[in-house]
């Protein structure tokens, strides 16, 4: 099986930047929030059991999800988080192995931002690489980037780990404080780094 590479990071770190860079260097990527959205859309099977857990009240008038108000819901209500996440992550999680199994380079990575929150994927993981920036700047950057008010980023921040224990559970990080154009050096770095791990063992002679 292919070596695999956990990204996570708290919100607004910058994980799909971090993504998009490995990317570039013809790594295979996974984001879990793109499946989330895929495996939830109208006529998907996320699709069917939210809007029957939930009601139509989370439906708009065209008949899509509302995201926003199911965004809310769940991360004011944590019974209501842990109802859409029973629905969902079960089928992302499927949906996850089935990808990691056609990759074919010597690594890939899967981009889970609660990775070491919920540890659903964990088992499947080698590596586990976080994002960090200070707490304040995910803030402005989630605030400027989606509009959301400061006590919602808040709440959503809440139910993730703290700066701390996201650190000391890392194998690896990359520093996102700064400018984006820092990025890139340090996964063509970490891309070295993951060739050599996922490299077979040679043969003794």
């Amino acid at each position: 099986m292919t070596f695999v590479v956990g990204l996570t990071g708290g919100i607004g770190s910058g994980k799909t930047v971090v993504a998009d860079a490995f990317a570039a260097l013809g790594v295979e990527v996974v984001d879990t929030d793109v499946l989330a959205h895929r495996l939830s859309a109208t006529g998907q099977p996320g699709f069917t059991a939210i809007a029957a857990e939930f009601g139509e009240g989370m439906l708009r008038p065209d008949g899509e999800l509302d995201r926003v108000a199911l965004r809310r819901v769940a991360f004011s209500d944590a019974a209501a988080r842990a109802r859409l996440e029973a629905i969902l992550h079960p089928l992302i999680a499927a949906d996850v192995e089935r990808r990691v199994e056609e990759w074919s380079g010597a690594y890939g990575v899967i981009v889970v931002p609660l990775l070491l929150e919920k540890k659903g994927l964990r088992s499947i993981v080698d590596r586990i690489l976080v994002v960090d920036c200070p707490e304040e700047e995910q803030i402005r950057r989630v605030v400027a980037r989606n509009g959301l008010p400061r006590a919602e980023v808040h709440a959503i921040m809440a139910t993730q780990l703290d700066r701390d224990r996201r650190l000391a559970a890392a194998d690896d990080i990359i520093d996102n404080a700064g400018t984006p154009d820092a990025i890139a050096p340090q996964v063509r770095a970490l891309d070295r780094r993951y060739r050599r791990l996922a490299a077979p063992p040679r043969a003794s002679a």
